[in-house]
């Protein structure tokens, strides 16, 4: 990772990190325990890279951080949401996330549960500030609303977990993998780009580019995440590697191993860099260096 990129995500975490704690302490009249489980998985670490994605799409078109910032930290917390019911015992029954115990052992299943609800619902209404800082009109943000909701829906991220779930224990073919995860982890990551274009108000043919752009940093970004969950230091990952072989989960390194998924990532990586680089009025650098941060991450 070059020193420039090191820099900006540094200071995009930062930027995510404040609104984010901002929000959750704006909270009035909220269960102790509940506003205590919020914070502990929102503000217990994490790449931010759904919230600096829509962030830097935004700055590729123009815009300021803040335009972007309320939209980028709701999605943050639609991701917490999810990793926290993730990590339940009826779904993926995990103990550990980002170094730390996962949030029903800390605070039982039910305030966990309650606490993914609170962030989910907390969300949607973060996105309507939006329309006190972007370029779009109230028309244009409540588009964007609704497509966040089927993002975060049963048609994208939900069904995409429900699928991954049904397919345990199977033998999947590569078109089915790809199909679950375009949905449960690509759906968000291909939202943070879509909103960063759309609330810097994105031309049809800039939208279209940084779509493409999106569909494609997201597979890898899932691809990296099933290898990462093979050949990944637990230390820095900050939760036990081995898992998905454990559950008999389908990956992409158990249908195709380990050096043609690589070879994959590489390709859908390059893929996503040229389809930006010289459309007008995108500055593409940026976002072709965290097309590249997939790549080399190692959490």
């Amino acid at each position: 990772m070059n020193n420039d990129l090191r820099l900006f995500l540094q200071e995009q975490r930062t930027l995510v990190e404040r609104a984010l704690q901002q929000e959750i302490a704006s909270q009035r009249d909220v269960p102790t325990i509940l506003q205590e489980a919020m914070t502990y998985s929102l503000l217990g670490g994490g790449k931010r890279l759904r919230a600096i994605l829509t962030i830097a799409t935004a700055e590729a078109l123009g815009a300021a951080p803040t335009d972007v910032l309320p939209f980028a930290c709701a999605i943050e917390m639609i991701h917490t949401y999810s990793l926290i019911h993730d990590d339940l015992p009826a779904m993926d029954d995990d103990d550990m996330r980002r170094g730390k115990p996962t949030n029903h052992r800390v605070y039982g299943e039910a305030t966990a549960i309650l606490a993914g609800d609170a962030l989910l619902t907390k969300a949607f209404g973060l996105m309507s500030k939006s329309v006190h800082t972007s370029k779009v009109t109230a028309e244009d943000l409540l588009y964007l609303i609704d497509e966040a909701a089927r993002a975060a829906g049963a048609e994208g991220m939900v069904g995409g977990q429900v699928d991954d779930l049904l397919g345990e224990k199977r033998q999947l073919v590569l078109d089915e993998l790809v199909h679950i995860h375009r949905r449960k982890t690509g759906a968000l990551l291909k939202l943070s780009v879509r909103a960063g274009a759309i609330l810097a108000a994105a031309s049809e043919v800039q939208l279209a580019a940084l779509s493409r752009y999106a569909e494609n940093v997201g597979l890898a970004f899932q691809i990296q995440d099933d290898i990462l969950d093979v050949v990944g230091d637990q230390q820095v990952i900050g939760k036990p590697v081995g898992s998905d072989a454990a559950r008999e989960k389908a990956t992409f390194p158990a249908l195709l191993g380990l050096e043609q998924s690589r070879q994959k990532v590489l390709a859908l990586v390059s893929e996503a860099k040229e389809g930006i680089r010289n459309v007008s009025g995108i500055a593409a650098d940026r976002l072709c260096d965290l097309a590249d941060y997939v790549i080399t991450r190692n959490y």
